[in-house]
This record gives structure tokens, C-alpha cells and sequence, in this order.
């Protein structure tokens, strides 16, 4: 599907930030899981989410399932079946939003499962440094659950995101063709500010040359880092590689990990920490960009083209899939669509 799709659209529009749209609606997510019990106290609020990325333009709708891996319901004190649930609700209400604007609109998007780094786990900003070690065995056990439940929930393309670790980027592809073996993914990358190499130091090059091993890999890119840091990312990985590219930046503002506040052009506002287009709303390397949204506006910080102005430079670098990490907005969402030529429902 995700093949067809591109084919049929050229660019195709992902969703943008879940986290904080869901703290707009009253969500609490500053928890060490982060929105990842939505599914559980505010599906609804989950499903208007979706929903209104949908009507905004976007192509896919990404799971809330970052953070959602079965060792941290575990930590939480929720049991394996209750766990389990979790995931597939995540599927379920990405999947019904899906289905509503195909029905009413006639366009067929797609579910994409998030599945975020063992760092995300640890809920310590560790997916902006890659500083943990695991095993290949370990990095596959602690992968394996996530990935069979939402292949099995009907997933339609697999988002490998915030990936900061070359060791763990090679054994989760390596799972691919054991759990998920007829289901497509992307790869998104974490990469340092100057976008020469993975947060651990892993040079783009290995990563480029396991992400074309793997035929499952049908897009590699770069999420949840400042615009322009993004775009550096792009021009690397576009020498580099012949695969279709993916990018989703994040809003460019500050996010301090331990007070867990943003920082915005020397303002400072509150909020937890979540999911973006499944990414980690958050980036404690990435220094604000300066403006920010009036309150209510749609946005939470810089302005809605702040996506949409990078099209032009994305897609002549082979950008095929597009969209927003932490703190984006529907708002930005719609104007990229529009850029892309894919006006809002």
C-alpha cells in the first residue's frame, strides 16, 4: 500500500505531533510513558487527533505507540494482556480515523505503527544520545513484542523512528523479515546537529548500506530535529543512497528533560513529553527558533509554514514522504499539504 500510495501522490503528507495536541484536549501527559496511556484514560482524544491531521491533509495516521512498548506498561504496573490491548487500541483508533476519511472523502490513507528506540524506554532523553548498550539479542527481545502486535493489528507501513543507535538499528532491521515479514517500513534517523552521524557516532554510510539490505525498507530519512538540521540530514543521505527519502522535523524549540518545560525565543512554557509523528515530543539538543503562536491559534511555536517552506529543498532532495515531529500542528500539517499539492479535506 505504501508503494501504491506514492506512486499515486509523488509526495505523501504524514501527520504531525500527537502529544501536545492531546495535552490541547486536557490529556496529562507528563508521566515517564508520555501519551502512552491515552489508549487507555482518552482514546477519544486520540481519535479527534487523528482525525484532525486527517482533514488537514495528511496521507497517515501514525499509532500513538512510541513509547508504547510492553516493558514500560510492565514498569507501570499494568499486566502483559492489559499491555498487549494497549497497542492494539492504538492500531484500532488509528485505523478507524482512517477508514472515516476514506469513507467520507473517497482518500485511502494509510496506519503507520511507531515503534521508537530502546532510549524512548528509558524516558531520559537517551534517543538524543544513543549512550546505552544492549546486546543484538537484547535490542531484538525488548523490539519483538511491539512489532508482532502491531503487524498482527493490521498496520499498514512500520515508522522505525528517533533511531540514535547504530547497533540497534541493525538488529531491529535484522527482525523485520522474522516478525513483520510482509510489511513495508521506513527508517527514520537521529542524527547529531551537524547530521554526519547517528547520535552514538555511527556514520550514515553503515546505516545506509543495512537500510538498502533490507527490502523492507522503502524510505530513510530523518525526524524530530530543528528544520534546518533536517534538511543537512537530506543532502547527506541523498548522496548516499537511491531510496526515496522521508523527513519530518520538529517545531526547532528547546525542550529541558528535567523540567520538563520548552523553551521558545527565551519564553518558557510548560508540558510534558510524547509522541510526534510517533517521535519523542521532545529534543534537549535542538536550540528554539525565536517565534512562537499566540495561544489558541493552532500552533504551539513557530509559524504553520514553518514545514511547508522547507518543501521545496526536501523534495529536490528526494524527499517522498513529509511531515512534522514534536510540536507540530495540524495547522503546519495543512499548509505542507497544500505545498504538496494535497488540499485539506
Amino acid at each position: 500500500m505504501l508503494t501504491r500510495l506514492l506512486a499515486q501522490r509523488g509526495t505523501i503528507v504524514l501527520d504531525g505531533a500527537m502529544a501536545t495536541e492531546l495535552e490541547k484536549r486536557g490529556v496529562d501527559t507528563s508521566g515517564p510513558l508520555w501519551s502512552a496511556l491515552a489508549m487507555r484514560d482518552a482514546p477519544d482524544a486520540i481519535l479527534d487527533v487523528h482525525r484532525a491531521y486527517f482533514a488537514a491533509g495528511a496521507d497517515v495516521a501514525t499509532t500513538n505507540t512510541y513509547q508504547a512498548n510492553l516493558d514500560a506498561y510492565r514498569r507501570a504496573g499494568l499486566s502483559q494482556a492489559e499491555a498487549e490491548d494497549m497497542v492494539r487500541q492504538a492500531v484500532r483508533l488509528a485505523r478507524r480515523a482512517r477508514d472515516e476519511h476514506a469513507a467520507t472523502t473517497g482518500r485511502h490513507g494509510l496506519v503507520a505503527g511507531s515503534v521508537g528506540p530502546y532510549g524512548a524506554y528509558l524516558a531520559d532523553g537517551s534517543e538524543y544520545t544513543g549512550a546505552y548498550t544492549h546486546t543484538d539479542e537484547e535490542f531484538r527481545a525488548f523490539h519483538r513484542p511491539r512489532l508482532r502486535l502491531l503487524t498482527e493489528a493490521g498496520v499498514d507501513v512500520l515508522a522505525l523512528e528517533t533511531m540514535p543507535q547504530g547497533p540497534e538499528i541493525h538488529a531491529l532491521l535484522g527482525l523485520l523479515p522474522e516478525v513483520a515479514p510482509e510489511v513495508p517500513a521506513w527508517l527514520s534517523l537521529s542524527v547529531r546537529d551537524d547530521a554526519t552521524a547517528l547520535r552514538d557516532g555511527t556514520l550514515l554510510d553503515d546505516v545506509v548500506a543495512w537500510a538498502e539490505a533490507c527490502p523492507q525498507v522503502r524510505l530513510l530519512g530523518v525526524n524530530c530535529t530543528r528544520v534546518e538540521s533536517a534538511t543537512t540530514a537530506l543532502s547527506l543521505l541523498a548522496d548516499l543512497t537511491s531510496l526515496p527519502l522521508v523527513v519530518y522535523p520538529n517545531s526547532g524549540e528547546e525542550y529541558d528533560a528535567e523540567a520538563k518545560t520548552w523553551s521558545t525565543g527565551g519564553s518558557t512554557t510548560g508540558g510534558g513529553v510524547g509522541t510526534g509523528t510517533g517521535g519523542a515530543d521532545s529534543d534537549a539538543d535542538d536550540v528554539g527558533s525565536g517565534s512562537s503562536a499566540a495561544p489558541g491559534s493552532g500552533g504551539t511555536g513557530p509559524g504553520d509554514d514553518l514545514l511547508a517552506g522547507a518543501l521545496p529543498a526536501w523534495e529536490a532532495l528526494g524527499a517522498r514522504a513529509v511531515g512534522g515531529c514534536c510540536r507540530t500542528t495540524p495547522a503546519q500539517i495543512q499548509a505542507l499539504a497544500a505545498a504538496v499539492g494535497e488540499p485539506a479535506a
